[in-house]
């Protein structure tokens, strides 16, 4: 099996879940993590045992025994670090969101064409085995003709400061983690063979800033309603304004049944402590009381069958189930979730316009 040496991007909690899914990967090998904080990327490489870290992602890049490097960078990076990573002709995967606005992302697959390389979208919920199992009894014909699809994800907010600054981050919650409910709908209906994604047609979105409004101009709270090109319907909570921890969780609807799956409450132990303990899940401020443990999290997640796709697909030249162009389709259901909420109303795709950053079209 030939090795596909591998270069991280960030030194901060993403990077960390990426770090570790790689570690599951057979014949991935992590060969350097940069990032511009001295003491953060010293430490991480450190602790993981990683041979190189550099302070510059450039000089990364420029070293002949990595061939792909995952980006874990605040938004308004993304742009910048796929251009430098296909200049100097590297594989790249990149977080979402793709981009800060459409024109990004237009030079980014522009750039990825141009070098022969590949640019593959990090949306771990096709790869979360709950949610597979669940899009295989769709594909099976099980619940017969979706015709409403859900997903909602909910937590009490990022971990990191830039999130909630719009200039870095382009907007709130909708930006933040409606992409993941997007890219879901797109995926879940895409058919067996992950290749044929519906077109959204029109957007309807309710946002509200509720809890975060002294941090932040950015929604923490949404309510999103999609429809597309095949006659179903996609309906998106998001929200960083729940306490107690991540709720993740998908619902399909079809002419012969309906399936509920919950990505994480049914993985885990549901437990009561009056003291607390040492962790429960992602994002829960506490531990005191009832909690739901998690067991397995990054495998429940997906992180770790998502990586291996993506070097299987560098290693023997596939084409990812996840691409640069369902990143930039997403952005453009992000930016009509934004346009409608600054409406009052629907509106339909595609857009006539492309702002610098999706809040602009609601809060400018």
């Amino acid at each position: 099996m030939r090795e596909i040496g591998i270069g991280l991007v960030g030194s901060q909690f993403i990077s960390n879940l990426h770090y570790e899914a790689l570690a599951r990967v057979p014949g991935a090998v992590v060969r350097g993590v940069a990032s511009p904080t001295l003491d953060h990327v010293r430490s991480f490489a450190e602790q993981r045992g990683i041979a190189r870290w550099f302070l510059d992602y450039r000089e990364m890049f420029a070293q002949s025994d990595i061939e792909l490097v995952v980006l874990g960078l605040p938004n308004y990076l993304h742009c910048e670090a796929v251009l430098a990573a296909t200049a100097a002709g590297k594989h790249v995967v990149l977080e979402k969101p793709m981009a800060m606005n459409l024109a990004e992302c237009d030079r980014m697959l522009a750039a990825c064409r141009k070098a022969g390389v590949k640019l593959m979208y990090a949306e771990e919920l096709c790869f979360a085995p709950k949610y597979v199992r669940l899009k295989q009894l769709l594909d099976s014909g099980a619940l017969g003709k979706p015709y409403l699809v859900k997903q909602a994800e909910k937590h009490d907010g990022p971990h990191s400061a830039w999130f909630w600054d719009v200039n870095l981050s382009g907007g709130g919650v909708t930006f933040d983690m409606g992409c993941h409910a997007f890219e879901f709908f797109r995926w879940i209906l895409s058919g067996p063979d992950c290749r044929h994604r519906p077109r959204a047609t029109s957007v309807y979105a309710q946002l509200g800033t509720h809890v975060h409004g002294d941090k932040t101009r950015g929604d923490d709270d949404a309510i999103i309603v999609v429809e597309f090109d095949n006659g179903c319907v996609g309906m998106a909570e998001e929200s960083w304004a729940k306490p107690g921890g991540m709720d993740d969780r998908a619902e399909v609807y079809g002419t012969q049944g309906q399936a509920y799956a919950d990505l994480l409450r049914g993985n885990s132990i549901h437990t009561y402590s009056k003291i607390g303990y040492d962790y429960a899940v992602e994002k829960a401020g506490s531990t005191v009381g009832w909690t739901f443990t998690m067991y397995e999290e990054s495998w429940n997640y997906g992180f770790p069958q998502e990586m291996a796709h993506f070097v299987d697909c560098v290693r023997n030249d596939k084409q990812p189930i996840v691409t640069g162009e369902d990143g930039r389709a997403v952005l453009e259901i992000v930016q009509a979730a934004y346009a409608s909420a600054g409406a009052g109303r629907k509106v339909t795709l595609p857009l006539a316009t492309d702002p610098a950053k999706p809040i602009d079209l609601w809060r400018p």
